[in-house]
């Protein structure tokens, strides 16, 4: 099976444009970049793919020992790029595709030009000092909350990563987006996503990194922004003026300009 057809892999935007490859996070899909593409799309040749079990990705491939750590998606991102030849790609990756895109960079570095890191988290457990916004206790309510009522707890969990109740329409989207995810492959990614520890893969970073956080985020706060921007070096943090943990969705616009300006040096 081609990763084009395993990943639902398409291709926008200028032919001859720079590489932006866009990941997105748990329980989404490429559709969830559909409010930054145009304006991407009018300078860069955009990358878009559902992981597999998201979207309209080949759930044959899906294989619950491969995908029980972030690594299978990781090598998924590196096959896309052998299969199609890429070079010199920037990879923006939302949430918990931040840290795969960490993965895939560190072991093959020389296929990548830079990293964009939008609202990233290296580990959601709070650790000794290190604040990552959720207690041991919490992840395991959430985990057994999603294990037992998979709808409801998507019902109930969405409205909250999006945090803007003033516009109730993204949360909705938010939990169809869920909804459409098969339970027995959510909560196998869920623990992927929410159990991972990825704090020293940061430093082994070589490349170019833009971390963007928002102003206000519950599922990765500010002192999580703080934490990965000190742990790669070189690395530039940009404070969107957004509210919530999906900023392509809530602050498109300025989303969309932030990963521009700095794919493109400007």
């Amino acid at each position: 099976m081609t990763a084009m057809v395993r990943n639902n892999v398409v291709m926008v935007g200028r032919e001859d444009g720079p590489l932006l490859m866009l990941a997105h996070g748990f329980g989404c899909d490429q559709n969830m970049w559909r409010l930054v593409v145009p304006a991407l799309a009018e300078e860069f040749r955009l990358v878009l793919f559902d992981h597999v079990g998201a979207g309209r990705s080949d759930l044959s491939a899906w294989q619950a020992e491969r995908y029980a750590t972030l690594d299978g998606y990781a090598e998924d991102v590196l096959r896309i790029c052998r299969e199609l030849d890429l070079q010199q790609v920037t990879f923006v990756g939302h949430s918990v595709s931040a840290m795969i895109g960490v993965l895939a960079a560190v072991r093959e570095p020389d296929r990548f030009a830079k990293l964009v890191l939008l609202t990233p988290s290296p580990r959601y457990i709070d650790d000794g000092d290190y604040r990552g916004g959720f207690s041991e206790a919490d992840i395991e309510e959430l985990l057994e909350s999603l294990d037992s009522n998979y709808l409801g707890w998507s019902a109930a969990m969405a409205p909250i990563i999006m945090d803007n109740p003033d516009r109730p329409e993204l949360g909705e989207e938010l939990t169809n987006s869920f909804c459409r995810t098969d339970p027995r492959i959510a909560s196998v990614f869920a623990r992927a996503t929410f159990l991972s520890d990825n704090r020293a893969d940061l430093a082994k970073v070589e490349l170019p990194t833009l971390v963007l956080e928002c102003a206000s985020d519950v599922i990765a706060p500010r002192q999580v922004g703080a934490f990965v921007h000190a742990q790669i070096p070189g690395s530039h943090l940009v404070t969107l003026d957004a509210v919530g943990h999906c900023p392509q969705l809530s602050a498109p616009q300025a989303t969309a300009q932030a990963i521009a300006s700095f794919a493109a040096d400007r």
